[in-house]
């Protein structure tokens, strides 16, 4: 697997550079999860907790469905791997669970993340509103959500992929 990863510009306008963090990020979890088999990507971080690289590939499809999809065009295709009775299905991962299935979907919600944000200037607000508030939410709030929720999962991502061969790094 090849992984593009480029480091954000350093002179960039605005919408450029929140762009580029938002794909640095994404790389960086592909990194994470690089080289290793399906047994290691659903290998959890530390018991009781069932967080593991290959949970996160698929709670970030969640992400950049919800808030690409769902809140800003108001297209709601439904979750991907939770469900009411199991709203944290992302992360409860079985043997059938392959980074295959898991990348191709992620990947697949980036491009539409990607597709549907190019519709949008930075100050244009979403279609979907906050449901604590009701307020619509503009894309340049939510591209600095999702670089945030990233950056948070990257440094989960980090410390499974030491615990699983000692990797680290960015």
């Amino acid at each position: 697997m090849t992984i593009d990863r480029t480091e954000p510009s350093t002179d960039a306008d605005e919408r450029t550079m929140l762009e580029g963090w938002l794909d640095y990020h994404r790389g960086i979890l592909a990194t994470k999860c690089a080289g290793l088999d399906d047994a290691q990507l659903r290998t959890a971080s530390v018991p009781p907790s069932e967080l593991s690289l290959l949970g996160l590939v698929r709670h970030m499809a969640e992400v950049e469905r919800g808030w690409f999809r769902k809140v800003l065009v108001d297209d709601d295709p439904g979750p991907i791997y939770f469900s009411d009775e199991d709203p944290d299905g992302e992360f409860h991962l079985t043997e059938a669970d392959t980074w295959d299935e898991a990348h191709a979907t992620w990947q697949g919600e980036i491009e539409i993340a990607r597709h549907n944000a190019a519709r949008f200037a930075l100050d244009d607000f979403s279609k979907g509103t906050s449901k604590s508030t009701g307020t619509p939410f503009n894309l340049r709030w939510i591209y600095t959500h999702m670089i945030e929720e990233y950056a948070r999962h990257n440094g989960h991502a980090d410390l499974i992929r030491e615990r699983i061969d000692g990797a680290t790094g960015d």
